[in-house]
């Protein structure tokens, strides 16, 4: 068994829980003794350790000769996704949809054709009711394959109705994949550039949406098709940084559930998606009020849904729970409370516990950076931005890239390590020019902190307010603004034109805010 497929097996080991533990186990001994199960010996071991060892396992198990041990774990790989499959049938609606085509399969192999089709046709409406169109379609496939090569005394007219079934399942699978594709590629050009930087990428991606975006009524489309076509024109909006816009496409998204309640039970993680998006764009509106409530029904999600059972769904939740609960210390101005998030959050970065992709742990780090920055702990705050720029070759965000040097910029700044920033000025601003990604506010800033090491006690503040100003101008350009989103830079300037903590300038904001 190659390395790769080792570790596969390992880390579905370590993904599972007590009670699918014990499943397994039992699962395994009902139909044989385990004192014979080599493959039971290897997950017990493996179960136990957390880690492949091969010549320890060879000592341990004895019967288990060298020549053995790749089939063994395939073997065994094998045997724990088919007790998950059992254990997860009764939860997972498209499971059991599949087993009763596996059903309708054996009946026909034994030429029961009537009951086959029986089968099927409970099968098919099943599908079409949890909007799994793909799978309805190979239903109907295998249902032609029967009434086409037997005589099973159907119902009259039943080639033409299977017909157009087919037809318009068709036209509903197209539509929606047209609008999933296109969610999808918008998706994947933001996690590679982020926000659109001049009118040259918004000429791009409005050129790159419009020529993609399928010819279809909203009102025509079924769930799956409007969930796709919100999802798709929030991602748009969302790039070029038009906000209420996005906001009113993440809305229907999320009201699609209130319309159709079944669906949160048969699509959940979009269901969560749908949410956090909405978040993401209240936050980026500075909209605290609907950002609170949207956050509440966040948060009451484990009263609504059982998460017990379903590791995705749980991982999810936990992902945008902590996503969000800090970006609202970062609206409140609440940096230092925000700091008792970091270790649970960390506990469950370093575990792995839920598979979370390297971009969204990029992007943790970057936010807890900032918390830090925020409640005046420069030296935390410079560790974690670290672990941001060393990385090697990074393919994605280079939006956060970019704001991670600057930010690393400041904070050496606050620490008084003027030579240091002296330094880092000319290797960020190089970093830059290789991504093309120097705005206007860039350049004030690098030439800000140019000039730092060079000027007196007494300066500084008038360059403070000085730098402010530029930004203050800078601040409502659309293709400027971008870094006011990473970085509360001007807040940061007030708190050294008024000698306060940043996160006190931040927190009179919001306050202010609130009482307008």
């Amino acid at each position: 068994m190659p390395k790769q497929k080792t570790d596969d097996l390992v880390a579905l080991i370590r993904s599972l829980t007590r009670a699918e533990k014990r499943h397994f186990r039992l699962f395994v001994k009902r139909n044989q003794s385990s004192e014979d199960i080599l493959f039971l010996q290897l997950f017990d071991f493996l179960e136990k350790r957390g880690e492949y060892e091969e010549d320890v396992i060879l000592k341990k198990i004895p019967e288990v000769k060298k020549s053995q041990l790749s089939n063994l774990k395939a073997h065994l790989y094998k045997q724990l996704l088919t007790s998950l499959r059992l254990l997860s049938t009764k939860n997972a609606n498209d499971i059991q949809i599949r087993e009763m085509v596996d059903y309708a399969r054996v009946l026909y192999n034994k030429g029961l054709y009537r009951q086959s089709l029986d089968m099927l046709e409970k099968a098919k409406g099943r599908a079409k009711t949890g909007n799994y169109h793909a799978l309805a379609l190979e239903i109907l496939e295998f249902e032609k394959h029967i009434e086409g090569q037997y005589i099973t005394r159907s119902i009259e007219g039943r080639a033409d109705l299977l017909a157009a079934e087919t037809l318009e399942l068709t036209h509903i699978i197209e539509q929606t994949h047209a609008f999933s594709n296109l969610a999808l590629q918008l998706y994947g050009l933001y996690l590679k550039v982020g926000y659109v930087r001049n009118e040259k990428d918004a000429q791009d991606v409005k050129q790159f949406f419009y020529s993609k975006l399928p010819n279809a009524e909203y009102k025509n489309l079924d769930f799956m098709g409007k969930l796709y076509h919100n999802q798709a024109y929030m991602w748009y909006y969302h790039m070029n940084q038009e906000f209420t816009s996005c906001y009113r496409y993440a809305q229907r998204w999320v009201d699609l559930y209130k319309e159709e309640p079944e669906m949160l039970e048969l699509h959940t993680p979009l269901y969560l998606k749908g949410l956090h998006n909405l978040l993401s764009t209240l936050y980026n509106m500075l909209h605290f009020k609907r950002y609170a409530e949207v956050f509440d029904d966040l948060m009451s999600f484990p009263e609504r849904f059982d998460m017990a059972d379903d590791n995705n769904i749980e991982g999810l939740y936990f992902l945008f729970k902590y996503i969000h609960a800090i970006q609202k210390h970062f609206i409140e101005g609440t940096f230092s409370e925000g700091i008792a998030l970091i270790p649970e959050l960390m506990e469950i970065i370093e575990s792995d516990r839920y598979n979370w992709d390297h971009h969204r742990i990029l992007v943790f780090y970057y936010r807890i950076a900032c918390l830090y920055f925020g409640s005046g702990d420069n030296d935390n705050a410079i560790t974690y931005l670290n672990l941001i720029i060393n990385q090697k070759n990074p393919d994605y965000r280079a939006d956060i890239q970019v704001f991670a040097r600057i930010l690393n910029l400041i904070a050496h700044f606050e620490m008084g390590n003027a030579q240091l920033v002296e330094y880092q000025v000319k290797s960020v601003y190089r970093f830059l020019s290789k991504m093309e990604d120097i705005g206007a506010v860039h350049r004030e800033v690098f030439r800000f902190l140019r000039r730092i090491p060079r000027m007196r006690e007494q300066e500084l503040r008038n360059e403070f307010i000085s730098l402010r100003d530029k930004l203050v101008k800078l601040e409502n350009d659309p293709f400027e603004r971008r870094p006011f989103m990473y970085l509360d830079i001007i807040s940061w300037l007030e708190s050294k034109i008024e000698d306060k903590e940043v996160q006190d300038v931040i927190r009179a904001k919001f306050v202010g805010r609130r009482q307008r």
